[in-house]
């Protein structure tokens, strides 16, 4: 167990900028208070708003205190526990939501459950931010099994993750997706297409008698989307801006749709079976930058964590 005296290592930065403005340093370990835990990080997620934050383009929307340690999903060994905490003790080993930022060897979270023996530190890292948009851009949709859904963006985390979901309830899911993800697209029961230009066409042959919602995780997708539904009803995004403009449903989540039920369960799913997790790419704590960079290049399928 650490110490308040001790030290860690953290990525931060105090600036807008790009990558480079990510740097790494030795930082007071921080202590729980309240409801809190204390995490010795083994695994950390990286997510478009980390980017998205770092880079200003949500500055007027959504404010960042400087210096700031990114990162809001976490995998980890209980290390302290806050005085009110309850159910969770030192050694525990745990993943959930930090409330501190994950880009550093220990954080702080409120909302965590127990980590599956049969679940990874990298899987169980995966689970939080995809997992929670999965979840509630499906229950913005009201699925009904025999129902039809167009998963825009399908071989991401959120959509690998919400069209087995789908799938599982009885929905047949077509997916877009580049070519090259297309066979791990069918592995997972997705019929997959490519997206742009001409895809309302293609999910038409697909899908001759309609789809009954649309659940879109990418850019330039919701013309064709309101094209396939004849109107805006039944579609959500979790991505694109370009809702606001056209009366669409979009959805960014805040910290009250963190739900531990919906940890365990995905858990429970994922060490079933039933709900194959998105492939991780990991990278070393001091090359957060690089990992950002990878993301923010796109084209890859799978999850981008970072190891301490």
């Amino acid at each position: 167990m650490t110490n308040s005296n001790q030290t860690m290592k953290a990525v931060s930065y105090s600036s807008y900028g790009g990558p480079e403005v990510l740097e790494i340093h030795d930082v007071p370990v921080p202590e729980p208070t309240g409801n809190q835990v204390r995490l010795d990080i083994r695994a950390a997620g990286v997510n478009p708003i980390d980017w998205k934050l770092r880079s200003g383009s949500m500055a007027e929307v959504m404010s960042v205190q400087f210096p700031k340690i990114p990162g809001s999903e976490v995998a980890g060994v209980v290390d302290a526990v806050g005085p009110d905490a309850t159910g969770v003790l030192v050694g525990d080993e745990v993943f959930g939501w930090s409330d501190t930022g994950g880009y550093a060897e220990y954080a702080l979270a409120s909302i965590v459950v127990p980590k599956p023996k049969g679940l990874s530190w990298t899987d169980a890292a995966t689970i939080p931010v995809a997992g929670e948009a999965a979840d509630r851009g499906l229950r913005f949709l009201r699925l009904k099994s025999g129902e039809t859904l167009l998963v825009n963006g399908a071989s991401g985390a959120v959509g690998t993750i919400a069209a087995q979901l789908a799938a599982d309830t009885g929905v047949t899911v077509i997916g877009t997706a580049s070519e090259k993800h297309h066979d791990a697209l069918r592995e997972l029961g997705v019929t997959p297409t490519t997206y742009g230009e001409g895809m309302a066409d293609r999910v038409r042959e697909l899908a001759p008698n309609g789809v009954d919602a649309v659940l879109d995780l990418g850019f330039g997708g919701l013309d064709a989307a309101v094209d396939l539904r004849g109107g805006t009803d039944r579609i959500v995004t979790l991505s694109d801006g370009a809702a606001f403009g056209l009366g669409i449903t979009f959805s960014s989540g805040n910290a009250g749709d963190r739900s531990a039920e919906t940890l365990r369960r995905l858990s429970t799913l994922a060490v079933a079976g039933n709900v194959t997790l998105p492939a991780a790419r990991t990278f070393p704590l001091t090359d957060a930058a690089d990992a950002q960079r990878a993301g923010e290049r796109g084209g890859s399928r799978g999850k981008l964590l970072l190891r301490p």
